[in-house]
């Protein structure tokens, strides 16, 4: 079954211009969603991952069910001020402000090896911030996992360049 045939396209949102690429659709196809989970596991089968980490919101979903696949335990990876332990946190740009990850300080030890999943990658600005964020901690990371990739956008060339190996399922040409 082609995954992005299961994916809805609202145009205009949330501004004017933006193809958003809505993963629900997608989540609430049995067989889709199965066909996702194990196309963003398989390839880390036997790899030695520690734990997965998920980016909010929709990389909890994804995330999650990775971790399940793989039995392994899952990190989230949250906005600002919403876990309720000591945090260590990452500061990013967006294109109008900027924004902070967070993980518990105790949730990685050094030399864990790691996965980071999330739903879509468009500028990289999040899951880069994620990346340094988890090297802060000492974590091994194996490798990062995208249901959809937005190629026009430039976050896999920007992750490529962090020397990180990317895996994406789907791709959208225009953003």
């Amino acid at each position: 079954m082609p995954l992005k045939s299961l994916i809805r396209t609202i145009p205009d949102y949330p501004k004017p211009g933006i193809q958003f690429r809505d993963i629900t659709t997608l989540l609430r196809d049995p067989v889709g969603f199965q066909q996702l989970i194990n196309n963003l596991s398989h390839p880390f089968t036997g790899r030695n991952i520690d734990t997965v980490e998920g980016i909010e919101a929709r990389g909890f979903i994804i995330g999650s069910a990775v971790a399940h696949q793989l039995s392994v335990g899952f990190i989230p990876v949250r906005k600002r001020g919403k876990l309720p332990s000591e945090t260590i946190g990452q500061d990013y740009e967006l294109e109008y402000g900027n924004d902070r990850v967070e993980i518990h300080r105790d949730a990685i030890s050094p030399g864990e090896k790691v996965l980071l999943i999330d739903d879509l990658l468009a500028t990289g600005g999040t899951a880069i911030a994620t990346l340094n964020l988890l090297r802060r901690t000492g974590a091994d990371i194996v490798a990062c996992g995208f249901a959809i990739n937005l190629p026009g956008l430039g976050g896999l060339r920007r992750l490529e360049k962090e020397g990180v190996p990317v895996l994406t399922l789907i791709e959208f040409e225009d953003s």
